[in-house]
């Protein structure tokens, strides 16, 4: 492990999760450090999160170039800069292409509101209660070009309850984002996050002292 361990957060909203980020495994010149936060809307709430902890900001738009795939090595060559051990997508509203991840290979993670494979895209809560199932949850996966679709390497199952409401259901669906993020974090930093190189859908947590 480098040290610090260096992470680039992505976000494009609120940055509620760069936030427990930020408060949780952040320091400054310690074990794990939030080099640089990117941004794909100026005006985000995460941007103010960012610059308030003295975190670097940047913002690249999803149309800042007339293609996904220049506006992918737009934002790899800007994430680069940070030489960053991990990216993590915190909210970032937009698929990524090769151009980007194959820039950062088995280093780039993502943060879904539902027990993947179930319930994949934008519209995972609502759909788990139209479903009316018993169990929803929060996955942490590598990221991939399909949606949703990168395997997962940390799951936190979630209760719905009789009568939750979208809001209901998705404010414990928060609570455990906030918990499982900084945890995967914290398992990458220390090395114990092994991805099967010969069936590469297979993702080992190791144990402590493990190698």
């Amino acid at each position: 492990m480098s040290s610090p361990y260096r992470i680039v957060v992505l976000i494009s909203g609120s940055g509620t999760n760069l936030q427990r980020l930020i408060d949780t495994v952040h320091v400054p010149g310690g074990e794990v450090e939030i080099v640089l936060v990117v941004s794909s809307r100026a005006e985000a709430r995460g941007v103010a999160r960012a610059e308030a902890a003295g975190i670097p900001t940047r913002v690249v738009a999803r149309d800042a170039t007339a293609d996904r795939t220049a506006r992918d090595r737009l934002l790899a060559d800007l994430v680069a800069e940070g030489r960053p051990d991990l990216v993590v997508l915190a909210g970032w509203m937009s698929i990524l292409t090769g151009a980007f991840l194959d820039r950062f290979p088995d280093a780039v993670i993502n943060l879904h509101p539902s027990l993947l494979p179930a319930f994949p895209g934008m519209h995972a809560i609502d759909q788990a209660l139209a479903w009316g199932v018993r169990w929803t949850g929060v996955t942490v996966h590598y990221a991939e070009e399909a949606v949703d679709g990168g395997p997962p390497i940390l799951q936190e199952p979630v209760p719905v309850h009789f009568g939750d409401t979208s809001e209901s259901l998705a404010a414990r669906i928060h609570a455990a984002e906030h918990r499982l993020l900084p945890e995967a974090v914290r398992l990458f930093a220390a090395g114990r996050v092994h991805r099967d190189r010969h069936s590469p859908r297979k993702v080992q947590i190791l144990e402590e002292g493990q190698s």
